[in-house]
């Protein structure tokens, strides 16, 4: 076979690997499966050793990594399941059918848990706006994210949008779900003894999706056209039905495990549940539900249609399945059944097609240890002298960072989204962090007391100059969100967006980031539950190499005790605004919007995270809430200081009148965004109590002014007035521009 393994993404050590621990070559479908299971989507072969590194155990760990979502306790009712996944490349290629089918897949890795999901996020990187390529992208993958989660009734309750060029070619689409489930009631991809029947149930089987997974772990050019069948097509409506049809399976007591078909479809699902069970299975093809005529075992095997669900069953529970199946208009079938022998045998119409030790399909996929290097940009970035730097006009310099798309409100793109279907959203997109309430739409008596917080994070171009302390610096802001608004942190998910791995300054990028990030989980005590790896992220074009920024996007999941909670929003004329936090070090500039808008530099190290003051500022916004002794929180991250105090503003009616005293520059007061600081309002007679309190645990707090009754911002420095705007037409500019430019 003359280079045949090449198209089905395997390299010629692995294929000989492959022919060496078989004793024969493989079959056509036999490669086909290993291919697409040993693809770096599927089996994680760059990154699977530093994964190793992410700490999570914690007291709230019902399950972690290893199932398709990650559990957590909520309190002695209720567990939440919830995951991130990337559709980076399909949404490229087809942004509407890639985007819709990466809120399709992430939803079922929830229910696959037996959880009904109840909240969607997203986060999103594209290139810059003003490109008519990306507009394109834009436009179709918030589209395709709406029409899906719209139309199956799942709120979209928050996320993130970047705007930077090295996503031109690579966008990032990260879809997150949340679900719920009654405390004891988890399912797993498992079966539990041999003979067990696996049962389809969902939608037919299309050609649509094949190789997807093989096209996932690949790089671009640009020639995408030729792999646009490769992006599966969902049905919302569908799903919904899929949803509710198993909610009821799973009240009936009829399933033993549940695995959802993903990438490489029926062989990647039955493998991977046979490899979790100790056990083999034996597939019959020709039982499975077909959409198109003359599909053959490959196509069978390896198609990525969406909306479909394998259940491992017990005889007697397939006729009562069957009835389920037809009530909800699904198709519904026995297709296999696990055997004692660990071996995967896939027959069409009585022909053995494909025969593979699970093992090898599973866990022999490859490892690699690829070699790192520190890149050649960090010294350069970081030989940038900001005392260098031109003073520019502070008004100038407001104005062009409001309407920068990475700083300016993103109403245009959660407009689209329902984000209150359900009526379990109590905090709306646009804050720190979203907030729901908990309740069981199928038993009303499974509700939880607590309200749930989720932030969603990423900082691409901070992890870009310093991967290590980057990684730090995404954690804190995503644990810094749910601080804010009151809430505990339960558990992270996370998906980590680099580029081409064999490039070993981008393997050097992945191992700092995956560190960063797992010596502050490990700090904070918040484990890793579940996440996904996206690699390949590059686009070669002539001569040109296009490598995405690193970007591993989190997403917490915090708890609010006694349902207390603020916003980011002054609430009171008269209130008093502070800083607190870590003040006292010298804040850089380096890796701000400020650098990248005002001065078109992308440069400056990471200002480093001080792990043990960042979480002491938690510990006490989650104190200040709880005694109600502040009014709002707002951490301090895009565009600085200045933004945060406006964004507190906008939508309020109210004004502020800044009173500073610093001798430190004023753009790198007003800009830069260093971590570890937090804007809160309080009451003027609670003025001495958030004073004592910060200060006695140990951070800063620095007094900045007074909300007013008039929508103006005056800033005063020493007395005299240096800046004086009118807050609405401000946010006026923030509010349109990403409309505008799209």
């Amino acid at each position: 076979m003359e280079e045949v393994y090449k198209l089905y993404g395997l390299t010629k050590e692995e294929y000989e690997s492959i022919v060496k621990r078989l004793g024969r070559e493989p079959n056509h479908v036999e490669l086909g499966i290993l291919g697409a299971l040993w693809s770096e989507h599927c089996s994680y072969k760059s990154s699977k050793r530093l994964l190793k590194l992410f700490p999570t155990q914690g007291e709230h760990v019902i399950q972690g990594p290893g199932e398709n979502a990650g559990v957590v306790k909520l309190d002695d009712k209720v567990w939440l399941a919830f995951k991130i996944e990337s559709h980076n490349h399909p949404s490229f290629i087809e942004p509407f059918h890639g985007a819709a089918t990466g809120v399709g897949g992430i939803i079922r890795d929830v229910l696959s848990m037996g959880a009904r999901p109840i909240a969607l996020m997203d986060s999103l990187r594209f290139g810059l706006p003003l490109d008519s390529k990306t507009k394109h992208i834009v436009k179709g993958v918030v589209k395709g994210i709406s029409h899906y989660g719209n139309s199956v009734g799942i709120p979209t309750v928050g996320g993130e949008t970047f705007f930077e060029e090295c996503y031109k070619t690579n966008p990032l689409v990260n879809a997150f779900c949340l679900g719920i489930i009654p405390a004891g009631r988890m399912f797993r991809a498992r079966a539990t003894k041999p003979g067990q029947l696996l049962f389809l149930i969902g939608s037919s089987t299309g050609r649509d999706g094949i190789h997807g997974a093989v096209m996932a772990s690949g790089e671009f050019s640009e020639d995408t056209e030729s792999k646009r069948p490769n992006v599966q097509v969902g049905d919302p409506y569908f799903e919904k039905k899929l949803i509710e049809a198993l909610m009821r399976i799973i009240e009936e007591d009829l399933v033993v495990g549940i695995q959802d078909l993903g990438a490489a479809g029926l062989a990647g699902a039955s493998s991977e549940l046979a490899n979790k069970s100790k056990m083999g299975v034996v597939l019959y093809l020709e039982r499975v539900p077909l959409r198109e005529e003359g599909m053959n075992p490959y196509e069978i095997l390896l198609s990525e249609s969406q909306e479909r669900m394998l259940l491992v069953v017990e005889r007697d529970k397939v006729q009562r399945l069957k009835e389920l199946a037809k009530d909800f208009h699904l198709e519904g079938e026995v297709v296999g059944e696990m055997t004692d022998d660990g071996m995967f045998r896939a027959y069409f119409h009585g022909e053995l097609v494909a025969e593979l030790p699970v093992s090898l399909i599973t866990e022999e996929a490859p490892v690699y240890e690829r070699p790192s290097r520190e890149p050649d940009y960090i010294k350069q970035v970081r030989s940038f002298k900001e005392e260098e730097l031109e003073q520019k006009d502070i008004k100038d310099s407001l104005l062009k960072l409001l309407s920068s798309p990475n700083v300016c409100s993103k109403e245009w793109v959660y407009s689209q989204y329902d984000y209150q279907v359900g009526t379990n959203t109590v905090l709306v997109p646009g804050g720190d962090a979203a907030i729901l309430r908990i309740k069981w739409v199928v038993s009303p008596e499974i509700k939880s007391e607590k309200l749930v917080a989720l932030s969603c994070e990423g900082n691409g171009r901070m992890v870009f100059l310093n991967p290590y302390e980057g990684g730090k610096y995404v954690v804190a802001e995503a644990l810094r969100n749910l601080a804010c608004v009151g809430a505990q942190p339960l558990a992270i998910t996370d998906c980590l967006n680099f580029g081409n791995p064999e490039r070993p300054e981008v393997m050097w990028q992945l191992e700092m980031a995956i560190r960063g990030m797992a010596d502050a989980c490990k700090f904070f005590g918040v484990p890793v539950v579940s996440g996904n790896v996206s690699l390949y992220n590059e686009t070669v074009e002539e001569k040109e190499i296009r490598n995405i920024y690193p970007t591993p996007i989190l997403v917490a999941v915090g708890a609010i005790e006694g349902k207390r909670f603020v916003t980011h929003k002054f609430e009171e004329e008269g209130s008093l605004v502070f800083l607190i936090g870590d003040l006292k070090r010298s804040w850089g500039l380096g890796g701000s919007e400020y650098l990248k808008v005002v001065h078109g530099i992308v440069a400056g190290d990471v200002p480093a995270v001080d792990l043990k003051k960042e979480k002491l500022l938690h510990e006490t916004l989650i104190k200040l809430i709880k005694e109600e002794i502040i009014l709002s929180a707002h951490d301090v991250s895009t565009g600085g200081l200045m933004i945060a105090l406006l964004e507190c503003l906008f939508g309020t009616g109210l004004g502020l009148e800044l009173n500073l005293y610093t001798e430190e520059a004023l753009d790198r007061f007003f800009f830069s965004e260093s971590p570890t600081r937090v804007v809160v309002s309080v009451e003027k007679d609670k003025e001495e109590l958030l004073k004592n309190y910060v200060e006695s645990v140990g951070l800063d707090w620095l007094y900045l002014g007074k909300v007013k009754g008039e929508p103006e911002l005056i800033v005063k420095l020493y007395e005299e007035p240096i800046l004086k705007e009118n807050v609405e037409d401000l946010e006026k500019l923030w509010r349109d521009s990403l409309a505008n430019m799209l």
